[in-house]
């Protein structure tokens, strides 16, 4: 078997939450060797987040098992100059460090990206932050929640009665997450090695709504919230059925012709208000209930499978535990389970990445650790004996 992408590096993940463990999943699933650095005594504040309450007393929260599968942990106090010691001698091993600390903080700890480069001038230093690391909200906090409204993600998320929504999951922290992940790999691609990245969560979300943002500034249209209609064309969206909703797409002349003619609604084509495809999409209203007038004398998954059999695209409307169930999800590996893991007490199933390199889903060996599980295998490679790592963790170091 090859080796993984990623598989002679190494990483110091010192970051919280989702953004920066999002990354850092992602790279310890190309197979980067991730030490995660936490807080002694509390670690990643993910630990103690997620629907199940007793995990999340035990320290492994849901939210922390969702993305830190395949790391190491252990634990530093970066305010005590031994840890801070230590940690620079660690650093002189890594190859990337991510984090995602409100700007100014890693410098007042005094391990900064400037001091961090006169120890490894080949360091990949990632600040993941809300806002990037200058300008005049550089000293603002920023969840998910802040960049979401900031980005205005919200403002076109529902429709015209419900916008503004928020999306409904941290989208903003995972695209984020997803961007800082990008540029460490393309990074580590450099010759010679060593980069200082600065992501900003409000500017990857706008990077994302690529398609609204130029919508605006190319073509100064406003935008607004739609709902499950696709703007760009008609009839595309959700549609009602029998028994729900389901999806079509027929964005193409010939899937409207096709459509139509499955239906039954030939005679719309003649219809001026529906005649080309800025025809339908003004009067999609009016277009859509014709549709849904037939739509609703059958089950959506009658529909599903017989437009897709005729080349227009359509699907189903399902729930998360729906989609997870789906052949198309589950046969692919995309989930990985572990069996009675440590400090958790039973088996968890978790997602990976979407991705397949030749064929295969990239896996990591090991569950999501408990804090601080690495210490002695971590600070002992760096020359600590038994003696000396009993001595700092006594005293707090780690």
């Amino acid at each position: 078997m090859p080796p993984s992408p990623l598989s002679d590096i190494r990483v110091l993940d010192l970051t919280n939450v989702l953004a920066g463990p999002f990354a850092c999943h992602h790279l310890a699933h190309m197979g980067a060797e991730v030490i995660k650095v936490e807080a002694v005594g509390r670690g990643d504040l993910a630990r103690q987040l997620g629907a199940d309450p007793d995990l999340n007393e035990k320290g492994m929260g849901v939210s922390f098992l969702a993305q830190n599968a395949g790391k190491k942990s252990v634990t530093l106090n970066l305010k005590d100059a031994r840890g801070k010691a230590l940690f620079l001698r660690l650093v002189q091993t890594a190859d990337v460090l991510v984090e995602n600390f409100r700007p100014g903080v890693m410098d007042r700890l005094g391990v900064g990206y400037e001091t961090l480069k006169s120890a490894r001038p080949e360091l990949i230093y990632c600040a993941i932050s809300g806002f990037g690391q200058d300008g005049p909200w550089v000293d603002r906090p920023a969840y998910d929640q802040i960049v979401q409204g900031a980005s205005g993600l919200m403002s076109i998320t529902g429709d015209e009665q419900s916008a503004p929504l928020r999306v409904g999951y941290p989208v903003s922290d995972t695209v984020g997450g997803m961007t800082a992940a990008f540029a460490v790999a393309a990074a580590l691609n450099a010759r010679p090695r060593g980069a200082f990245i600065d992501v900003s969560m409000l500017e990857a979300t706008l990077s994302t709504m690529g398609w609204v943002v130029s919508n605006h500034l190319i073509a100064q249209a406003a935008p607004g919230a739609h709902g499950n209609e696709n703007p760009t064309s008609a009839p595309s969206g959700a549609f009602v059925a029998g028994d729900g909703l389901l999806n079509i797409a027929a964005n193409k002349e010939a899937q409207w012709v096709l459509l139509t003619d499955h239906l039954g609604l030939a005679a719309l084509r003649k219809d001026p208000r529906f005649t080309t495809r800025e025809d339908r999409k003004r009067n999609r209203v009016a277009l859509k209930a014709a549709l849904e007038a037939v739509l609703r004398t059958r089950p959506a998954g009658h529909w599903v499978t017989e437009l897709n059999q005729i080349g227009v695209p359509a699907g189903p409307v399902l729930s998360v535990p729906e989609a997870l169930a789906l052949p198309q999800v589950a046969d692919r590996g995309f989930l990985d389970s572990f069996a009675d893991v440590p400090g958790v007490g039973r088996d968890i199933t978790v997602a990976t990445t979407g991705i397949k390199l030749d064929g295969a889903p990239p896996k990591v060996a090991t569950p999501p650790p408990e804090l601080g599980a690495h210490n002695a295998q971590v600070w002992g490679s760096l020359g600590l004996d038994d003696a000396e790592l009993d001595s700092l963790k006594a005293e707090g170091v780690i």
